[in-house]
């Protein structure tokens, strides 16, 4: 697999950060002994999705990986979080406040987010946990299909040593075919923790080890 640079990315990508940052962001990689690897696709609005998430090292590895790469990746959060003296600390470091109970829920403001924004990146796992959850949650294809933005797909492999960006597609309105797609990038990847594995990755060693279809455009 290739390593990925920020020198790789298209002009599209959302970029944050500064050489000491990207100096930064590769120290912390290689200080758990991970690197990027795959191809970054050159759009400015994205749904990022990565797994398996069975620690706390692996959103060290995120963090790592976007600062390595320059990438302007956001996180959400409760709006209630943004309170002082947090509040400003949370929106230096990308994290965006969400009401859940407003007109809508996650679904309405993130999709009205991408909406208004020349350039998003929004990382969510679909997981929800690093506790082992028997079930993904969707709402990240839900948003990604009424925001019309495209879902990446991120592979958090310790046993290799490496984060993929391994694939990337426009959702369809057949969520279960998309799954489906997004789970056949884990087939023999290794956790951090692996006792703490998903259901559903946990599923795949009941089935064939199948590449995704095509890219989409």
């Amino acid at each position: 697999m290739t390593e990925l640079t920020s020198q790789d990315l298209g002009p599209a990508v959302p970029r944050r950060g500064n050489r000491f940052t990207r100096w930064l962001g590769r120290r912390v990689l290689a200080a758990i002994g991970l690197k990027v690897t795959g191809e970054m696709p050159n759009f400015p609005k994205m749904m990022v999705i990565g797994a398996p998430h069975t620690s706390n090292w692996d959103g060290v590895m995120a963090i790592g990986m976007a600062l390595a790469l320059s990438i302007d990746v956001r996180v959400v959060a409760k709006q209630s979080l943004f309170r002082w003296p947090f509040a400003g600390l949370l929106r230096w470091m990308g994290v965006i406040g969400i009401d859940r109970n407003a007109a809508g829920g996650v679904v309405g403001e993130l999709t009205q987010l991408y909406n208004e924004a020349d350039q998003l990146y929004v990382c969510m796992s679909p997981e929800g946990t690093r506790g082992g959850a028997t079930t993904w949650k969707t709402g990240f294809h839900r948003i990604a299909l009424a925001a019309e933005v495209p879902v990446l797909v991120l592979v958090f492999d310790w046993g290799r040593g490496r984060i993929d960006v391994a694939d990337w597609f426009q959702p369809s309105e057949d969520i279960e075919a998309d799954l489906d797609r997004v789970l056949s990038n884990y087939h023999g990847v290794l956790a951090r923790n692996p006792a703490r594995l998903s259901g559903p990755i946990k599923a795949l060693a009941d089935k064939p080890d199948t590449a995704p279809v095509d890219r989409a455009a």
